[in-house]
């Protein structure tokens, strides 16, 4: 199999809402160095994939206000492979666009669609399972997706279910389970054959166009006006996305289509979708409390999670238990860890206040 048929695209769009004040809309968490390992999220995941996908085939799809962001970190893409969305349509569309993009240039390609801000501690394992992934993809006509094996009982997370067929390294999908309530998620890892959805998708352009002319018809009729590749381009999708139907790449292929497979995968995964998920994946102090900045004193304080942009800064803590604590130039963050997933609404209310939009 030829290495040249395979490609990666990376989509970085979002804007990660859940990690205000340090995430914000000009600047998203995929180009932050959350975890303090001297490479951003985007930079993590090209470093990884360009170990198996030759750099000339790796794209970046984002939100165009992103394109100069995504050129200035990877300086080894070419600046064609970096495309910009001209507005967020969520996953389906992107899919589409870079399938058929791809296919114009190597209709025998093979691609694997990956999130820009996930951390893989595992690796090895990972180019392992991506390798395989491309081997079958390139034989069968497969939608594949790589499935984590569940920890624990998450509600943040969909569900794959899969039909066991014993010693296999692959397995046919037979539901995916949007984020469900507790009890559903304990009886799923119970029952021993659900996996996390990862996000991660392989597949062969001709596989994914065919589902898409199969189960998004109209989408599929909207993308074959333009000729990718070309200088005509951006003005045809700058055209058509905004007649574009907003849906995920779940809910719209692989939720309906009947050649889904899933390869079970151990890789240190978390998809970062929180600041918790930060917390859990830090080194913490005897305490448990996990910080950035260098000059901080806690006294009577654990289990919390203490985040500052400018590490010259110093601070001192005390009685805090389990909360979170972010600073940056223009806004303080202070709220409970339990409370995470309601920075959303926070943001939603600053929004409200006037001016409020020049802190997000």
């Amino acid at each position: 199999m030829s290495k040249s048929n395979n490609y990666c695209v990376i989509m970085a769009g979002g804007v990660g809402s859940r990690f205000w004040p340090m995430s914000t809309q000009k600047f998203p968490k995929q180009f932050q160095d959350i975890l303090g390992t001297g490479r951003t999220m985007i930079q993590q995941t090209y470093d990884r994939i360009s170990q198996i996908v030759p750099k000339e085939n790796i794209y970046v799809i984002t939100n165009k206000e992103y394109v100069s962001l995504t050129e200035q970190q990877l300086p080894e893409l070419k600046p064609q492979n970096i495309v910009g969305e001209p507005m967020m349509k969520n996953t389906a569309a992107c899919n589409i666009y870079m399938a058929k993009k791809i296919a114009a240039e190597n209709p025998d390609a093979n691609m694997i669609v990956l999130p820009a801000d996930h951390l893989i501690l595992k690796e090895t394992a990972f180019l392992q399972k991506v390798e395989l992934a491309f081997n079958l993809a390139s034989k069968n006509d497969y939608l594949i997706t790589l499935g984590i094996t569940p920890t624990r009982p998450d509600t943040g997370y969909g569900y794959i279910q899969f039909i066991d067929k014993k010693n296999a390294d692959h397995f046919k999908v037979k539901t995916f389970t949007e984020k469900p309530i507790l009890e559903i998620a304990k009886s799923f890892l119970e029952s021993g054959d659900f996996l996390w959805n990862a996000g991660i998708f392989i597949w062969n352009v001709k596989s994914i166009l065919a589902a898409f002319d199969a189960h998004l018809e109209e989408m599929s009729q909207q993308f074959v006006s333009c000729e990718y590749n070309t200088e005509d381009e951006v003005r045809c999708i700058e055209m058509i996305y905004p007649k574009v139907t907003k849906i995920s790449i779940d809910n719209g292929i692989l939720e309906k289509a009947k050649n889904v497979y899933v390869i079970p995968a151990d890789l240190g995964w978390s998809d970062l979708g929180s600041w918790t998920s930060v917390y859990e994946n830090y080194d913490k102090d005897e305490n448990e409390n996990t910080m950035h900045p260098k000059h901080v004193l806690l006294y009577n304080a654990k289990g919390n999670i203490v985040q500052f942009k400018n590490k010259n800064k110093a601070a001192v803590i005390d009685g805090l238990q389990n909360y979170i604590v972010v600073d940056t130039d223009k806004a303080l963050l202070i709220c409970p860890r339990e409370n995470d997933q309601l920075i959303k609404d926070y943001i939603q209310d600053l929004k409200n206040v006037r001016k409020g939009d020049k802190f997000l």
